[in-house]
């Protein structure tokens, strides 16, 4: 099967920090693929290279077929990849729906005159997006869905990732890119949120995820394969059983642990 995401001896540097080593990774349509490996192994690096925030210093990043090397991250995101980050970005302030909605401007008809003159065109804008993102938090967390207009600021984190892996979802992506989406959950929490995961998944199977975790539980239960990373470089790949096994994998962690 030709892969969704492909990256070949990608390869990004940090002054004299390698931290991507030529490297050479793949994701199947519709799998849940899992990045693992210690702290500055590479993996949020190679999400921001994939997503255009850094620039690769040498190999090269296709997806669907089509070279995205050196695309902008607004020409990734309309492509069809979508993120979250490890730190929250939410705007506090700001309403659930309105968050949510920040992700969602490729499929909105923009521009002042639009808004303003073509006011029952809006209406039928606003109200279908009302229904999307409805739709998207009960998939969640129901009682989200009857807050939609309230701020953000009251909400615990479990709902706040919520929202975020939500305002990622908006646009319909076929790849999700979730880094470290548990961080700052309690175990109970994550177990809930992975279960939000699972059946986001389930309902659309057109959906492929690549997972950064630390929870090595939450690997285990949710993905199809894992890739290893450490000092950029990938050191193992294939079901986690295997993986963890692996003394080369056993080794980063226990030396990261050091």
């Amino acid at each position: 099967m030709t892969a969704l995401l492909e990256a070949s001896g990608l390869t990004r540097r940090f002054g004299g920090v390698v931290a991507l080593d030529r490297l050479d990774l793949a994701v199947a349509p519709n799998e849940i693929l899992g990045l693992i490996g210690p702290n500055g192994s590479g993996k949020t690096t190679f999400f921001n290279v994939v997503t255009g925030i850094y620039a690769p210093d040498g190999g090269s990043v296709s997806f669907g077929g089509t070279d995205i090397t050196r695309a902008s991250s607004r020409a990734v995101y309309n492509a069809g990849i979508a993120r979250t980050f490890q730190r929250s970005r939410l705007s506090l302030p700001l309403s659930i729906f309105d968050n949510i909605m920040v992700g969602n401007h490729k499929r909105l008809t923009q521009g002042l005159w639009f808004n303003l003159m073509r006011r029952q065109a809006f209406r039928r804008e606003f109200e279908r997006s009302c229904a999307e993102v409805q739709s998207l938090l009960e998939v969640f967390e129901p009682q989200l869905a009857g807050r939609m207009f309230e701020p953000v600021a009251g909400l615990p984190m479990i709902d706040r990732r919520r929202i975020e892996i939500c305002r990622a979802l908006i646009s319909e992506p076929k790849l999700l890119l979730l880094d470290e989406p548990s961080a700052g959950m309690t175990h109970d929490e994550t177990r809930e949120l992975m279960d939000d995961i699972l059946l986001v998944r389930d309902r659309n199977r057109d959906l492929t995820i690549i997972i950064v975790e630390h929870e090595m539980g939450v690997i285990e239960r949710i993905t199809d394969r894992c890739v290893v990373l450490n000092f950029g470089r990938k050191i193992a790949e294939g079901p986690y059983r295997s993986v963890a096994a692996d003394p080369q994998v056993q080794e980063a962690y226990l030396g990261a642990v050091q």
